[in-house]
């Protein structure tokens, strides 16, 4: 992963610190260490940030800053990540761990209704939520530790590929000079 891409697209620390939404972050925000850029940093935010996404919970936001927090990973990236199951995207995100979780519980899953409302959810929540709950953890721990491996070995790639080049542009200099 290029460092300079992922700095190009990350906010300002020092603007985040003077919002007034997000005062009562202003230390966690402050703290440099979670906005530093590199391969372990990186690869945990994607951890905690597709974990915290992958949980159907309010305030997953907040999750993943603490997450941030406690692994001392990338925080911008870490939140940004949640952003994942948006209001488009959660109904599919979210009927895929209840499939997951039926699966798992070994009980027959239940047709998505062609017309939902809030009275099938509250109608179906008793009957829904435990296995929606285990899909959703058992996806949010699978995504997890995939995208921390797939982080670091493209990181990794990223990184050999740019030391071959660099060697093959040095050999080409000094056939150069030699010549």
């Amino acid at each position: 992963m290029p460092r300079r891409f992922l700095q190009r697209y990350m906010p300002n620390p020092e603007t985040l610190r003077r919002q007034r939404s997000l005062r009562f972050m202003s230390r966690m925000i402050g703290d440099p260490g979670l906005w530093v850029l590199t391969r372990r940093t990186v690869a945990n935010a994607f951890s905690v940030g597709l974990f915290s996404a992958m949980l159907p919970i309010p305030c997953q936001m907040v999750v993943a800053a603490f997450g941030a927090w406690l692994l001392r990973c990338n925080l911008p990236l870490s939140v940004g990540l949640v952003w994942i199951t948006n209001p488009l995207t959660m109904p599919l995100v979210f009927y895929g761990n209840y499939r997951i979780g039926a699966w798992l519980m070994d009980t027959p899953a239940r047709e998505a209704p062609t017309r939902v409302s809030t009275r099938w959810i509250a109608e179906r929540t008793a009957e829904i939520l435990p296995a929606v709950a285990l899909g959703s953890v058992a996806t949010a721990i699978v995504l997890a530790l995939l995208a921390n491996l797939l982080v670091r070995l493209a990181w990794r790639w990223h990184i050999s590929r740019s030391w071959k080049q660099r060697t093959t542009k040095r050999r080409q200099r000094r056939r150069e000079m030699n010549d």
